[in-house]
């Protein structure tokens, strides 16, 4: 049977594979989870989500089963993920639950899980909680039921929050910001953080109905953010997905500025505030070349991680580091967040650029991104991806031939029956030849 918690969380097309039967069983089994380290203690949880329209059953669904197991529930509403893993420590709640698939398209739907520290559950506590699924339990009554409240307000915690971080009064005076939330959980919370900042803002995709989430719009459709930025004149432009975890800049010649180059400006900030922690970041496997070039040649060292931006926190709070993330835009700040926070990253990046008086796009010439080509190899024996022979020879091949000038990188999918082949070379051509010889091996030795 194939693990139903994923990278992040658990996901499926809403009322398919996620239904609210799930839902609810889900949530009673990780009340008993986590209940067990303290039998006699009352646990909380606070409970939030996207604006989604299955996000509001499935919420019912989640509340109710929190409830019958005893859990109190703190209801409120719609909120960024990284706003609800901020909750969850500010309320000192034992835990909080997310519904949310984040970029995915509107039928999608998740469902995530943060501990006491507003840090998503490890590996070992998920697999628990399948384990726990369909078990017999005793049923509390009278007294000890949980009680739900509704707080929508506490929202507003959240961007106060975001806004003390920049620790000044209105440092993004004077900046033009076009602002594209996704039609997505970040659709008031970040409009207000910036504005609150003192940005002039022009928000764009940020009337949500429940159905038009991530829709041509966002962090993975920034196309009509570029286009509005070049016609308002706009300094630049800061693009989430549907739950906020994620951020993509616009420069304001419309050129895009991905998480890479972010956490390259962010790096250099920091590392000269004395904020990077032992002058490193921490990024998965998937960054471009280019980034750990342009650390190399600034003297900031670099932690690299499998692909998740739960492996990026781990290694950032086993070793105390202070910057994270993904070429995706999942930027970590672990000094104000514990997870991504597209909101919290577009505002400190506004924050340099105010700072330094330099434009976005001069910011994020530090680095130089190399073409990369990825080619995903379906119906093949991912486990076999590092073992057979002929694709470690083609691989060690691929290598010599780039000599330094790019890399190769094979990713099994976690889920399915695909290799990723990555290539990153000077020139598209040769990245993309390389690739397509690469998955051409890749198809011949591991076919199902």
């Amino acid at each position: 049977m194939a693990r139903l918690f994923g990278t992040d969380g658990v996901r499926g097309r809403a009322n398919v594979e996620l239904t609210a039967d799930l839902a609810l069983d889900l949530s009673v089994a990780a009340a008993h989870v986590l209940a067990e380290a303290d039998p006699d203690h009352r646990l909380r949880a606070v409970v939030g989500r996207d604006p989604r329209a299955s996000g509001e059953f499935l919420e019912a669904a989640v509340v109710a089963g929190l409830a019958s197991a005893g859990v109190d529930v703190i209801r409120v509403g719609i909120i960024p993920t990284p706003g609800l893993a901020f909750l969850v420590p500010e309320l000192d709640v034992d835990f909080g639950v997310m519904l949310s698939a984040s970029h995915n398209p509107m039928p999608d739907n998740g469902i995530k899980f943060f501990s006491h520290g507003g840090v998503k559950l490890p590996d070992e506590v998920e697999d628990l909680i399948e384990e726990e699924l369909g078990r017999p339990w005793m049923r509390p009554t009278g007294a000890d039921v949980g009680r739900v409240t509704d707080n929508p307000e506490l929202a507003d915690r959240y961007i106060n929050h975001l806004v003390a971080s920049l620790g000044a009064d209105r440092p993004l005076e004077g900046l033009k910001i076009v602002l594209d939330p996704a039609n997505g959980a970040a659709s008031r919370t970040a409009v207000k953080a910036f504005m609150s900042a003192g940005a002039t803002v022009l928000a764009i995709h940020n009337k949500p109905d429940g159905l038009n989430i991530n829709e041509n719009c966002g962090s993975t459709h920034i196309e009509s953010l570029q286009l509005e930025v070049i016609s308002a004149g706009a300094d630049f432009g800061i693009g989430l997905d549907g739950d906020a975890d994620r951020c993509i800049a616009v420069d304001a010649n419309g050129r895009v500025v991905d998480g890479d180059q972010i956490m390259a400006i962010l790096a250099l900030a920091m590392r000269d505030g004395g904020q990077l922690h032992q002058d490193t970041v921490v990024v998965t496997v998937m960054s471009n070349l280019g980034f750990f070039q342009a650390m190399k040649a600034n003297s900031i060292r670099v932690d690299t991680t499998k692909v998740g931006d739960r492996y990026v926190v781990e290694s950032m709070n086993a070793n105390g580091f202070t910057l994270g993330g993904e070429q995706s835009g999942h930027v970590v700040m672990s000094q104000f967040a514990t997870t991504g926070d597209g909101t919290l990253t577009g505002l400190h990046l506004a924050a340099q650029v105010a700072r330094t008086g330099k434009p976005l796009s001069e910011l994020a010439s530090v680095m130089k991104r190399l073409p990369q080509v990825m080619i995903n190899v379906r119906g093949v024996d991912r486990g076999r991806t590092n073992l057979d022979q002929g694709v470690v020879q083609a691989v060690a091949a691929a290598e010599a031939e780039l000599d330094g000038a790019g890399r190769v990188v094979l990713r099994p999918s976690g889920t399915e029956p695909v290799v990723r082949v990555m290539v990153e070379a000077d020139t598209e051509d040769r990245a993309r030849e390389v690739a397509e010889r690469l998955a051409a091996v890749v198809k011949a030795r591991l076919a199902l």
